[in-house]
């Protein structure tokens, strides 16, 4: 696991400068590779290659980056790990390569350079950010992963072309300027990312997954997809599963534990997070299943029950004797991270998750170089509860032929705490926690007709017409994926998980363990997310993943195996933090200073009336705002740190 960046320069510059200013972009990015790093430049060129390196694999000398490759055509640096390279070094064993070390980095290089970079990402499993110039047809060709687990930015910014794993590296090289991207802006703001194949920043994209882009002069680019998630729902409609449902959930597991194993190569101590929820405890149980030892597991636990995880953690763990590691974190120490955010996430970033992902990593950083993780089941087997939520809520909106916007306006008529007052008079009071925020979040959703617009509706944090004001001629950022679902005419669940793996899954959730992980030079692999299993998972019929109400039926039914039903048949708790009651109490001054900021108003153009109520509401108790206000505090700490 590494850092990387470049720069090609659209006029020859003086060696040592050049190399200078990759060197900066390097340092930048030190938190992702503190075991070494190098520069190299093509000075004729006006190109130069840096690479920050974690060891993980080969970690001699003759694992260093940039790396050349045997004829000595092309130089490589990459970010990732690759699972498969003992496969791939037989099929060169032809070659009559001589190799000069075990990383996967060569193998990568040595399989470019004989077959081509096409045909090389078609072979490849895992994880991966690379960039490949070739010194013979003077082109630079970056490279992401079909998920987009590793980040890679790119720019073309006053003549010259950059690249970075992070934003930072692209500042320091002075890739790109300050200046904001309106479109990104509006993206964050409804989202709370920036989806990739755009930035915050005006000249800089995040290359898209499983895309390549191919450079061959400064004005001359061009991408391409090489793998997709609408190709692999298609496929999988045509190799839909024909067996019985129990041979469906053994080839599953079969097919999961391959990909655990693969991950469970290193040169360097490995681990894995476990919350006690269904992915990581089958991860971890798979890991023990293949292991000899006790795998080491890692817990982060909050005294407030309704947020913590650790108790339900240490019973998995002491049921399939794993080496645990548990540690409570005090609201102090998550609240002491909080600063801190924007230094790590170098665009604005809204999931709160990020604390404990921050603490987590920091914790395992301690014993691990590399951990497992169990992120990217809900995406692919149908465990989000809004797949649910929102399949009811189709059902209902259809209910109502005439007057869906009058019984809108009939629910919202009564405030959240009249709603609430309303509710504890039932039995049942403790079941209806902020009862009224939900309905008053539910019931404009029955008002729209179409589930694609609905689904808008409901990953949307704000309305921007009201935050920005309507704008003639501003381009929205449509959810990639929806077209596709249109076209292909796929159920309401389907449609979601589409495009909740094709942007939530890659921007928010593979984004924020990214940052967090390699922000403690912690290399997390993500067995979940391998795309052998998201292929397999499309091929599943429908009631394998979300059966009635039960998500993840399949992978459920897997663990059982291993691990009590009792133990796992339990409410989802979520990997969050009390985020609306720190913002009424320990955050208060912290969240006013930042709605104080004065470049929230006059320089991103955030109307400040529309955010001032929000404010008071939340600060009344009347609506809970904790969301959108710790979305517009990101923002404004963003500015600040990264705009001045």
């Amino acid at each position: 696991m590494c850092g990387i960046a470049g720069l090609w320069l659209s006029e020859q510059s003086d060696a040592s400068r050049l190399h200078d200013t990759v060197s900066r972009m390097n340092t930048a990015l030190h938190h992702r590779g503190p075991d070494g790093g190098d520069v190299w430049c093509d000075s004729e060129n006006g190109l130069g290659l840096g690479q920050r390196r974690l060891a993980i694999i080969d970690l001699t000398d003759a694992g260093k980056q940039p790396m050349h490759s045997a004829d000595g055509r092309y130089v490589m640096v990459y970010n990732g790990e690759i699972y498969n390279t003992e496969e791939l070094r037989q099929k060169l064993s032809g070659a009559n390569i001589a190799w000069r070390g075990h990383s996967d980095t060569e193998v990568i290089l040595e399989c470019m350079a004989h077959w081509g970079v096409r045909e090389t990402l078609k072979r490849l499993i895992g994880m991966f950010a690379i960039a490949l110039w070739d010194r013979h047809a003077k082109k630079l060709t970056l490279m992401r992963d079909r998920l987009g687990i590793k980040p890679l930015y790119w720019s073309r910014y006053d003549g010259n072309i950059g690249f970075a794993s992070e934003v930072k590296g692209l500042l320091a090289g002075d890739a790109i300027s300050r200046e904001v991207n309106h479109s990104g802006l509006e993206a964050y703001l409804r989202f709370g990312y920036v989806p990739s194949g755009h930035s915050i920043y005006a000249h800089a994209k995040m290359l898209k997954p499983g895309h390549i882009l191919e450079i061959t002069a400064h004005d001359q680019a061009s991408e391409f997809a090489y793998w997709s998630v609408e190709d692999a729902v298609l496929t999988a409609q045509n190799h839909a599963w024909s067996g019985d449902d129990q041979s469906a959930i053994d080839a599953l597991e079969d097919l999961l534990r391959d990909a655990v194993e693969r991950r469970m190569v290193a040169d360097v101590p490995l681990g894995a997070f476990l919350s006690g929820g269904i992915d990581s405890s089958l991860i971890v149980s798979l890991m023990q299943s293949v292991s000899d030892r006790p795998v080491k597991t890692f817990t982060v636990g909050f005294d407030d029950a309704a947020f913590n995880e650790a108790t339900f953690a240490g019973d998995v763990a002491k049921h399939l004797k794993t080496d645990h590691t548990e540690l409570y974190v005090s609201p102090q120490d998550a609240l002491d991270l909080v600063p801190k955010l924007s230094e790590t996430y170098d665009e604005p970033f809204f999931d709160s998750s990020a604390i404990p992902t921050y603490l987590i990593s920091a914790l395992t950083r301690k014993e691990v170089t590399v951990a497992l993780s169990g992120d990217g089941g809900d995406e692919t087997f149908g465990g989000y509860t809004r797949y649910l939520w929102a399949k009811q809520l189709s059902k209902a909106a259809g209910c109502i032929p005439f007057g869906a916007s009058m019984v809108a306006r009939m629910l919202t008529a009564l405030s959240p705490e009249q709603w609430e007052k309303l509710c504890g008079l039932m039995p049942g009071k403790h079941a209806t926690s902020a009862i009224g925020d939900k309905i008053h979040k539910a019931a404009p959703l029955l008002a729209i007709k179409d589930d694609l617009e609905r689904y808008h509706a409901l990953l949307s944090l704000f309305d921007t017409d009201k935050l920005l004001g309507a704008r003639n001629g501003r381009k929205q950022i449509r959810v990639p994926g929806e077209k596709f679902c249109r076209n292909r005419n796929l159920d309401y669940v389907s449609s979601m998980q589409v495009m909740d793996t094709m942007m939530y899954m890659v921007d928010d959730v593979l984004t924020k363990v990214d940052r967090a992980s390699m922000a403690n030079s912690l290399e997390v692999r993500v067995p979940l997310i391998d795309h052998r299993v998201i292929e397999f998972g499309w091929r599943l019929p429908a009631h394998l993943k979300l059966n009635g109400s039960v998500g993840k039926y399949a992978l459920r039914q897997i663990l059982y195996k291993y691990v009590p039903r009792e133990m796992i048949d339990r409410p989802k708790t979520g990997f969050g933090v009390p985020l609306a009651q720190w913002l009424r109490g320990p955050l208060r001054e912290w969240m006013g200073d930042l709605l104080a900021n004065e470049a929230l108003y006059t320089d991103l153009g955030l109307d400040r009336q529309y955010i001032d109520r929000l404010h008071q509401e939340h600060m009344s108790g009347r609506r809970n705002w904790g969301h959108q206000l710790w979305t517009i505090s990101m923002l404004s700490d963003w500015q600040q740190r990264w705009l001045k």
